[in-house]
């Protein structure tokens, strides 16, 4: 009979985890990213051309990481024309996109000097 209840015990925990989860993932941020090229940028937001034609605009703050495909040292943001994946969150009640981690392509090539 004890066993009969522990199954029944870890039922309704089951269960009741099952439940809350989609509660608690609800108030989360949605993760996305955004891919294209760069055609504005300053100190508060990116604007990204994307493949489809729609431009996204992404805001910037002071935790944002920029990662240069070509010189992994750097921390310099991209520049217009630049080819970019963003990671980024949406947040619902707002609805503003916030960048997280910026990776980008040079489009400018620099040539070794001779």
């Amino acid at each position: 009979m004890a066993r009969h209840y522990n199954l029944i015990t870890v039922g309704v925990v089951l269960l009741t985890s099952l439940w809350l989860s989609p509660v608690a993932s609800a108030k989360s941020p949605e993760l996305l990213h955004v891919l294209g090229t760069v055609t504005t940028i300053d100190a508060k937001h990116v604007e990204v051309k994307t493949a489809k034609g729609p431009i996204v605009s992404v805001l910037l703050n002071k935790q944002v990481k920029f990662k240069n495909k070509m010189n992994p040292k750097s921390i310099d943001p991209p520049a217009v024309g630049d080819h970019v994946i963003i990671e980024a969150s949406k947040d619902d009640k707002n609805k503003k996109v916030t960048a997280a981690v910026v990776h980008y392509s040079p489009m400018k090539s620099t040539s070794p000097s001779r």
